[in-house]
């Protein structure tokens, strides 16, 4: 596993996978499956894990925490960086925190919380994670009303923020004042577009962000780090032509649930058995379960 400081190099070397957590019949941890799942990625040629919303690390719980971060140093590979994540909520970041202090991880992602939240109290919560665990947040914008693009300058100028990841939805990604602010303030190649294929496009070329994270990637990592070079080679028609490949997949997760949508979908490609969802989530019904298998196995069959 990397263990040095990320760099803007390492943002644009390779798309960002944000795989699901694998867990067995009684909600474990599935190091088997989990290992299953990293090799497919790692062998796609993707070198960045992000586990965040995608785990459902959301709903985790604190004592199990050190067991996923022990499976996380020791199953990924050499040159894989790994970002485990934080939060939502304060006592969480500060208990998971005391977790990291001392680990490899070069820098882990605060889990947005959406109510109660004030733009102070967000700020007070990364210099608390930092303070505590010792290294670098990332600061995930995943809504307006978190945090101001000034907001999140303070906090990159203060030497907190290892990177950003920008994943506010827009009907038309390319018209994104606010990601343009905040591209104003923060340095672009230290901030990642964080919705997957489909606004990569326009947040990389309009806006210089430096790569891009995906669910989808954990189905078909070679066609999504395809995606990301011929965005960065300026090749826009092959990028549009990748980018409709992740189409099928895509709508079911906008129509369904990002997070459910890519568990099923990951089981359903035979990649790994991801097991039961964690509550507060929950399977979807069998014939929509059947879709999703057929569109992530679609997908994944896609040659270069």
């Amino acid at each position: 596993m990397q263990t040095t400081p990320i760099e803007a190099e390492d943002l644009a070397g390779s798309v960002i996978a944000v795989p699901p957590l694998c867990r067995d019949a009684e909600f474990g941890i599935d190091l088997t499956e989990n290992t299953k799942l990293i090799r497919h990625i790692e062998r796609g040629g993707v070198r960045t894990l992000l586990y965040g919303g995608n785990a459902n690390l959301y709903h985790m719980a604190v004592s199990e925490y050190a067991e996923l971060l022990d499976m996380l140093e020791t199953t990924a590979g050499e040159n894989t960086l790994v970002v485990p994540s934080v939060g939502p909520s304060y006592g969480n970041i500060l208990d998971q925190a005391a977790i990291l202090k001392g680990r490899r991880f070069p820098t882990a992602m605060i889990l947005p919380a959406t109510f109660p939240v004030t733009e102070e109290g967000v700020k007070a919560s990364v210099r608390a994670f930092v303070t505590k665990a010792g290294i670098p947040a990332v600061l995930y914008i995943k809504n307006e009303g978190y945090i101001t693009p000034a907001g999140a300058a303070e906090l990159f100028n203060e030497g907190l923020i290892a990177w950003i990841k920008y994943a506010i939805v827009r009907d038309a990604p390319e018209n994104d004042s606010f990601l343009g602010e905040l591209a104003g303030f923060v340095d672009p190649k230290k901030i990642v577009s964080g919705i997957g294929e489909q606004p990569a496009p326009a947040h990389l070329l309009k806006f210089g962000v430096s790569g891009f994270t995906s669910g989808c990637v954990c189905v078909q990592p070679k066609r999504s780090m395809d995606m990301l070079q011929a965005l960065q080679s300026g090749d826009t028609d092959e990028a549009a032509a990748i980018q409709g490949q992740f189409a099928g997949l895509e709508d079911l997760r906008n129509a369904h649930g990002p997070i459910p949508v890519l568990h099923h979908a990951v089981a359903g490609a035979g990649i790994a058995k991801t097991g039961p969802h964690l509550p507060l989530l929950a399977a979807l019904p069998d014939a929509l379960v059947s879709e999703i298998a057929a569109a992530a196995v679609a997908l994944r069959e896609i040659s270069p």
